[in-house]
């Protein structure tokens, strides 16, 4: 298949004309190609295919799902456009979708890794022990594509809060694993103890970041980590959590605090110049096919539409090594009619998909 796309590339909002051939982009004029969207008289925008940091392909409510479901997952990431999608920890092995030339990339997390009883039941790979983890780490770098994923706090149910689940040290052991097998690690954390420990260790990002001090957040800038901060999943669910967690009213408490204060601290640590990213964390309580809602979001924490836009796009593409539009890069990119930046109604609808080279008008 050989096509050609015209109109204004963003964010630099320069006229762009791209060819495609044997799934590629070229910048160069490929003979016999049929225009598929933009012509002298039409300016549309055309924009990288776009990114969701955080979600989970393969997980359901109680884990594990069947395959045929995990594709379901996929299929509603691929029709708002989301064609890059870095899966932070399943259950489920979806490699075999990578076959599929009609699916999102995926780049995977492996399992999530926590202690027994320490989070959701079936979604994680259970240590007995935390002398467990690097050895752990060094397995799940073995399986995934370039990421771990540590579930860094959960309720512990002796104290009756969220508390951390690992020792300094054994972070420290886990995460240089980690970097040895050339990984990058990233850990779901809500509250603010667990991540002094977290990020003096190294971690590569923090995933949703509630509970960020100014102590915190000074210590993400000096060692350079990163922040997806799934804020839908926060603004939605968070109520949920704490008013289901009446037996631990402390717990419960604090869960309404980070809901009520969460966003704020996030806007702190943008202002301080920590790189954030979007994810919208779907996979069990979001439902896929949620990124334009968490762009929309990133609004609310100071970002103006371009940067949002960004933060799930080409930023979010060159943090993850992956390319935008330049040529040679996989053809994977959108195509709409209106500014994508002018919200979700839009960005959730290009007009065009092109995806591995091949042509997709969605669904929805």
């Amino acid at each position: 298949m050989r096509l050609r796309v015209r109109g204004l590339g963003l964010p630099d909002e320069a006229d762009i004309d791209l060819w495609i051939v044997d799934g590629h982009i070229s910048t160069e004029p490929v003979a016999g190609a049929d225009t598929a969207f933009g012509s002298s008289g039409f300016q549309g925008w055309i924009v990288p295919g776009l990114v969701d940091a955080h979600c989970h392909v393969g997980l359901g409510d109680h884990g594990e799902i069947p395959l045929d479901e995990a594709v379901a997952q996929a299929e509603a990431e691929r029709d708002v456009g989301a064609l890059l999608l870095r899966d932070c920890g399943s259950p489920t092995d979806t490699r075999s979708l990578d076959d599929r030339d009609d699916l999102p990339r995926i780049i995977r997390a492996g399992k999530h890794l926590a202690r027994p009883r320490r989070y959701s039941p079936g979604f994680a790979r259970e240590l007995e022990d935390e002398s467990q983890l690097p050895a752990a780490v060094a397995e799940e770098a073995r399986r995934g594509d370039g990421w771990i994923k540590l579930v860094g706090d959960w309720i512990d149910r002796e104290v009756g809060d969220l508390a951390p689940l690992w020792s300094d040290d054994v972070l420290k052991a886990a995460i240089d694993a980690a970097h040895a097998h050339g990984a990058r690690v990233t850990a779901h954390v809500f509250s603010n103890d667990a991540m002094p420990g977290l990020i003096k260790a190294g971690i590569d990002c923090i995933e949703h970041g509630t509970g960020l001090t100014d102590d915190t957040i000074d210590l993400m800038v000096e060692h350079g980590t990163v922040l997806v901060p799934t804020l839908i999943n926060i603004l939605e669910n968070f109520p949920g959590i704490a008013e289901a967690a009446k037996r631990y009213p402390t717990y419960a408490a604090h869960m309404r605090d980070l809901h009520a204060h969460g966003l704020s601290r996030i806007g702190a640590a943008r202002e301080a110049g920590v790189p954030i990213y979007a994810g919208s964390d779907a996979g069990s309580l979001i439902a896929h096919g949620r990124i334009t809602d968490e762009v929309e979001a990133l609004k609310g924490v100071g970002m103006s539409a371009g940067e949002a836009l960004g933060a799930a796009c080409w930023d979010a593409r060159r943090w993850l090594g992956r390319p935008g539009l330049e040529h040679g890069a996989p053809a994977d990119l959108l195509c709409y009619s209106q500014d994508p930046r002018l919200g979700p109604a839009v960005l959730s609808r290009p007009d065009l998909v092109i995806l591995r080279g091949n042509a997709f008008r969605p669904k929805c």
